[in-house]
């Protein structure tokens, strides 16, 4: 063979070693912008593997299959939140069933508080380690298997039973609440990214509505204890059944990111160390340690009134258990609307903190007329004003998450909602055991007026925060040093 065939040969060699080796670096979607990969977003018509083995293009595209993804996780995240409060919500029945406290009764909604935070450091870490899938994989087996447990409960001697079903399903709930900001980064493109957060955010609204509105409807209030036993199991049966067929579908069609990354910025690969480094860089931040606690302390206020509102309600409206739920259900449906419009709102202008400092004040006012207007005794007043604080105060968890990534960036997102639902879990657990006890000793008036202390705090914390959108600061630079267009990814 010629020398010059053999230089031939040398030199496509050498072009497609360059080539593999440059094409190596697009893995996370959660990693900061770096000076030595620009190069890689110079040109929108190299090609390169990306995990699959098949050959796609470098240009930021999004797939039609992340809807179905984010549905599913969607439904997941519901049927986990739907046992949460599928207690508490009918509490004067179990009661009178198992023949147990009220504060029993409150532990089995406390439960999925008290062991998400010693739990959500390891979830995280497996989080980022290993994926999406298989965190998935194993929050919707747990569920499963927690549900299932529970219908072998159905006997007034068996409280211990249910409780161990749902201590089993509240250990599951650490692979779902950190996640939806971590899958909407990697699945959808920077101009839905807080939307798709939002409608992550909405499946657990959606579970608590549903847990406010069917376990009154299907369980009625009776002394007879074969009765309520029946519609106990009935319940029991049809949540674990929903359960199973939805971790078969998961297994099947849940994915753990697309062929191509969603954005210009996806494309960067770069370490950010180790879990437990990044959460003492969290810590490090002002900013995101103000959120973190001024977030806390808003989803705690939400978690002390979801447990107890089945109390609050009877005190007011004897015999009204089915429309405790109800008001329960419009406060969780208020929220779904208040996630997806305040989603849209970031998506359009990126006004991060005016929009959660809006959204904080208005969730204390409204807090506030909550407060005093039992003391109306007229139960559509009651539903109007549940209805307009429900929409701010859960409204407020998506926009929550999106902010602390803005803050963080590019710690990966499910570091910092991990902590931030741990805050959560930690407020709700001082705020439903400090309101039990002030709804016992004083009524809801003193125990009501505690969380409006508490959302007036967390509004001072809120507007203390410095506003550093790193993450739209990396697209932004991404972006300006590729040339590339601010648009939306090629479907």
């Amino acid at each position: 063979m010629s020398s010059g065939a053999l230089n031939g040969m040398g030199s496509e060699m050498e072009h497609r070693l360059v080539s593999s080796t440059t094409t190596s670096t697009l893995v996370s979607p959660s990693t900061p912008p770096s000076a030595a990969h620009y190069p890689l977003m110079e040109t929108t018509t190299t090609a390169s593997t990306y995990n699959t083995g098949e050959t796609i293009s470098n240009t930021p595209r999004v797939y039609p299959i992340r809807w179905v993804i984010l549905l599913l996780f969607v439904f997941y995240s519901m049927s986990n939140a739907f046992q949460w409060i599928q207690y508490s919500i009918i509490t004067n029945i179990i009661v009178s069933y198992y023949e147990v406290k009220t504060t029993q009764v409150d532990w089995m909604s406390m439960i999925y508080m008290i062991t998400y935070i010693p739990l959500i450091f390891p979830a995280s870490w497996y989080l980022e380690k290993y994926g999406l899938r298989k965190a998935v994989l194993i929050g919707s087996c747990g569920t499963m298997i927690g549900s299932w447990v529970k219908v072998g409960s159905v006997s007034p001697d068996r409280f211990y039973v249910t409780f161990i079903g749902q201590c089993i399903v509240a250990v599951s709930q650490i692979f779902i609440l950190g996640i939806p900001a971590r899958l909407a980064a990697v699945w959808f493109g920077p101009n839905q990214v807080s939307t798709a957060c939002a409608i992550g955010v909405f499946g657990n609204q959606l579970g608590v509505a549903t847990g406010f509105l069917l376990p009154p409807a299907i369980v009625p209030e009776s002394h007879d204890k074969e009765v309520v036993g029946y519609y106990l199991s009935f319940m029991f049966y049809g949540v674990a059944i929903f359960c199973t067929v939805l971790f078969v579908i998961i297994v099947f069609v849940f994915r753990e990111k697309p062929p191509t990354p969603p954005s210009t910025a996806a494309f960067i690969s770069e370490e950010t160390g180790s879990y437990f480094q990044g959460v003492v860089r969290l810590m490090k931040s002002r900013g995101y340690v103000l959120l973190l606690l001024s977030y806390g302390m808003n989803v705690g206020a939400f978690y002390a009134i979801s447990t107890l509102l089945n109390q609050v309600v009877l005190t007011h409206f004897p015999n009204e258990t089915e429309n405790a739920g109800r008001i329960g259900l419009l406060i969780v449906l208020a929220g779904m609307m208040g996630s997806v419009v305040s989603g849209i709102i970031l998506d359009k202008t990126a006004k991060f903190k005016a929009v959660t400092l809006t959204i904080y004040v208005l969730s204390a006012v409204f807090m506030l007329g909550y407060t005093f207007i039992f003391r109306l005794e007229t139960l559509w007043l009651v539903f109007v004003m549940a209805g307009l604080l429900g929409f701010f105060m859960t409204g407020y968890l998506p926009v929550g998450f999106e902010f602390a990534a803005e803050l963080t960036y590019p710690e990966a997102e499910g570091t910092s909602s991990g902590l931030l639902n741990a805050s959560a879990q930690f407020f709700g657990i001082l705020c439903t055991l400090a309101d039990g006890q002030l709804l016992a000793a004083y009524g809801d008036i003193a125990s009501n007026f505690l969380l409006v202390i508490v959302l007036a705090v967390g509004v001072v914390m809120t507007a203390c925060i410095k506003e550093e959108l790193k993450r739209q600061a990396a697209t932004k630079k991404t972006d300006a040093q590729a040339g590339v267009e601010d648009k939306e990814p090629r479907v």
